[in-house]
């Protein structure tokens, strides 16, 4: 009886949770999301199956629903109409495109990757397709996004990159051969990038150049105040053997220590931005290059500012708080202060940085390993 009562009470405390947790607003509003989400799966595949059973054309049926999906992002959809109808996979838009074609024009990830690791049948020949021009799916990966799909990433640096990244995931799709095929114009599928993202590549560089512009000014202000208080050490010096006063406390070597690293950390990130200032902004310098020279100027600027304030607040508390034990909260917490905003203000940017080009992306796995049909 025992057994059976804790097990009761157990099952009515785990429904008790449950019930508290789907009252509270955002995980409220996320399962009636998700139950819209299932009925309209559901309600997709019963109109599918429905449309099947027609004896008329089933293309009348089903090809707004798919070309809107298609341009909408929708793999969902996509997959539920290729199931019930595989020779929807050739539908065209009115342009005469099909759905890798627009998938990549678009920059339709969802889509892409569907299209990668989930389509085999005729996977050859989607990808072997060209256009009335002549361009293969690189040619059209050269081409510059929609606006829309631009504006997802913030600064045209990240912008450009991500133009790359598709590039360059695209062409790993692609056979030797027709990586520098040419298109009626004789354009290989670089130089149509080139042609096509002139204008985001100079719109980038002055970009970047006035990021790192301005973190040069601040790399430089701190060299020149952390180098000016190693100097002056606070309490001055024993005028004997000329060591510091204060040589022994623990709050001097504090004080020397982050004031060593300030230094050190400022003048890397002052080099780190000066070689970003002199690089020649090639296009395939947006990939890595560049961001990975600005995302560790940034962690380097970060630890600067930081241990100088701690260094500043060391050389405080030795001057006035050694007998006055209350000062060093005060400190500590004022400290705190534009260490916050510089986090606050730039945090954004680095998180962005390092997920653009160390995250695992908008591509769920590599697409070199190429499914035949």
């Amino acid at each position: 009886m025992g057994v059976i009562y804790a097990l009761k009470f157990g099952n009515s405390r785990l429904m008790l949770g449950f019930y508290q947790l789907f009252s509270v607003p955002h995980i409220k509003r996320l399962q009636e999301d998700k139950m819209k989400h299932d009925t309209a799966l559901m309600i997709l595949k019963f109109i599918c199956n429905e449309v099947c059973k027609l004896e008329t054309d089933h293309f009348e049926h089903c090809y707004e629903a798919f070309i809107m999906a298609l341009k909408n992002n929708t793999t969902e959809v996509i997959q539920q109409i290729i199931t019930t109808f595989p020779h929807s996979i050739w539908y065209k838009t009115v342009n005469g495109y099909i759905l890798p074609q627009v998938s990549i024009m678009n920059r339709c990830e969802n889509v892409y990757n569907f299209f990668v690791h989930e389509v085999t049948h005729n996977k050859c020949f989607h990808i072997m397709r060209v256009d009335e021009d002549e361009n293969n799916l690189l040619h059209l990966a050269g081409r510059l996004a929609p606006t829309h799909k631009l504006n997802m990433v913030s600064g045209a640096a990240l912008q450009m990159q991500r133009e790359l990244q598709w590039f360059e995931e695209v062409r790993k799709l692609m056979r030797p051969r027709e990586r520098e095929a040419m298109n009626k114009k004789e354009e290989t599928p670089w130089m149509v990038f080139r042609k096509e993202h002139k204008d985001l590549r100079k719109e980038g560089e002055e970009w970047i150049k006035k990021t790192s512009d301005s973190y040069t000014i601040t790399a430089a202000l701190i060299i020149t105040i952390v180098f000016a208080a190693a100097i002056t050490v606070p309490g001055g010096n024993n005028g004997d053997t000329g060591k510091p006063i204060f040589g022994t406390k623990p709050s001097f070597l504090i004080f020397i220590f982050s004031d060593a690293i300030s230094l050190f950390t400022s003048t890397t990130a002052l080099l780190l931005f000066l070689s970003i200032l002199t690089t020649r902004y090639e296009e395939n310098d947006f990939l890595y290059k560049l961001p990975r020279r600005l995302i560790l100027g940034l962690v380097m600027l970060f630890m600067s500012v930081t241990t100088m304030l701690i260094s500043f607040s060391a050389a405080l508390y030795i001057m006035i708080g050694k007998d006055n034990s209350w000062v060093l909260i005060i400190i500590a917490t004022i400290t705190c202060l534009p260490i916050a905003s510089f986090v606050t203000l730039q945090l954004p940017l680095l998180v962005e940085l390092i997920c653009s080009t160390y995250g695992s992306g908008i591509f769920r796995k590599p697409s070199d390993l190429r499914i035949t049909p």
